[in-house]
């Protein structure tokens, strides 16, 4: 039984599955790609052949546009096996956002996972992780840190809610990112009684409307561009949070600035950022949840793609877990290249 070091490679545009023949979130354009989740970081247009969930297909399409997200696409439902060359391929999801898989391969008796982005914590707007028992895990180490333990999103839903009933003369202003983020915050919102609407920039809007046509049900929202600052008063809108504190949110009634991410729980940054409101909700697993996760799927080693690759192998090392840090460039940029395309969408 080949061991998944044998026929996993990194080469410069990633991850390669030799017998297979195709990349795994390639870096740049490739032949044939299998694709995680339709993050920027992840998904990258210009591949000939892409293969991937069918949300995960939707989304690309609508951030690149027809036919950059792939010159063919195949659509993968979940837990239905495809034969690429010699390598068996299935696809389950991760709970990352809307579509986001984890991409199951075995070789010859050898059976590797990717996980691409994932969390544990359950999400009103996509599939939840499914742990696969495996050989070699590939993980991600975003928040893999001691400190870095995520409070129930509930919690911080409710924190919001008491900040706009204790200012009820000034408008919420929630920065988020257009994709996962942003319409999870939304499907949050109505689960804690919010039922009035949510008001979002320009730049969230398309994605929503690709969330709504994939049967994810976010209710009332309206356009906070166009909207009278009136109209603001005690509102809640979501917006890129490169657009929180930019002339755009100018518009708003003495606004409350919060943000949403897992970063928020570093006070400088939140600080440094002029966040009145941090909000600790992340789409990534926390150090408990990435620990937990490699002792549920069995695996003897782990490779971690990006984040911090020493910790977690080092925690993994004290309970018998073989790490090995792939430091796959390129990853883990997710936030800053999300605003920074959101951003760019605000301002046209």
């Amino acid at each position: 039984m080949p061991h998944p070091s044998t026929w996993l490679k990194v080469l410069p545009a990633g991850l390669f599955c030799e017998p297979g023949g195709f990349f795994i979130d390639p870096l740049r354009a490739v032949d044939r790609a299998v694709i995680t989740h339709a993050h920027s970081d992840h998904a990258r247009p210009g591949h000939r052949a892409v293969l991937a969930s069918g949300d995960t297909l939707a989304l690309m399409t609508a951030r690149m546009g027809e036919g950059r997200a792939g010159e063919s696409q195949q659509a993968l439902a979940w837990g239905d096996p495809v034969q690429i060359n010699d390598v068996r391929l299935w696809l389950e999801p991760a709970g990352h956002v809307l579509g986001s898989a984890q991409v199951a391969m075995e070789y010859q008796g050898s059976r590797a996972v990717v996980s691409g982005d994932y969390k544990r914590t359950a999400d009103p707007t996509c599939a939840a992780f499914i742990p696969i028992p495996c050989d070699v895990f590939v993980t991600e180490a975003t928040f893999a840190l001691p400190v870095f333990r995520h409070p129930p999103p509930d919690h911080e839903i409710a924190r919001l809610l008491a900040s706009v009933a204790l200012f009820p003369d000034r408008t919420h202003v929630v920065g988020c990112y257009a994709l996962g983020k942003c319409q999870r915050l939304i499907a949050l919102l109505r689960q804690a009684g919010w039922d009035g609407p949510i008001w979002l920039h320009g730049a969230l809007i398309p994605l929503c409307q690709v969330y709504e046509a994939r049967g994810i049900a976010l209710g009332d929202m309206r356009p906070a561009t166009t909207a009278a600052k009136n109209e603001l008063v005690g509102a809640i809108v979501l917006a890129p949070p490169g657009a929180v504190a930019d002339r755009w949110a100018r518009r708003l009634a003495d606004p409350v600035v919060a943000v949403a991410s897992g970063w928020m729980r570093v006070r400088q940054r939140a600080k440094s950022r002029g966040v009145e409101l941090p909000l600790v909700i992340s789409d990534h697993a926390d150090w408990a949840e990435l620990n937990a996760t490699l002792d549920e799927v069995g695996a003897p080693e782990v490779w971690v793609t990006h984040g911090r690759e020493e910790a977690l192998i080092h925690a993994a090392g004290t309970r018998g877990i073989k790490g090995r840090a792939l430091r796959l460039v390129g990853y883990g940029e997710e936030d800053e290249a999300e605003d920074a395309i959101e951003t760019a969408s605000a301002a046209t």
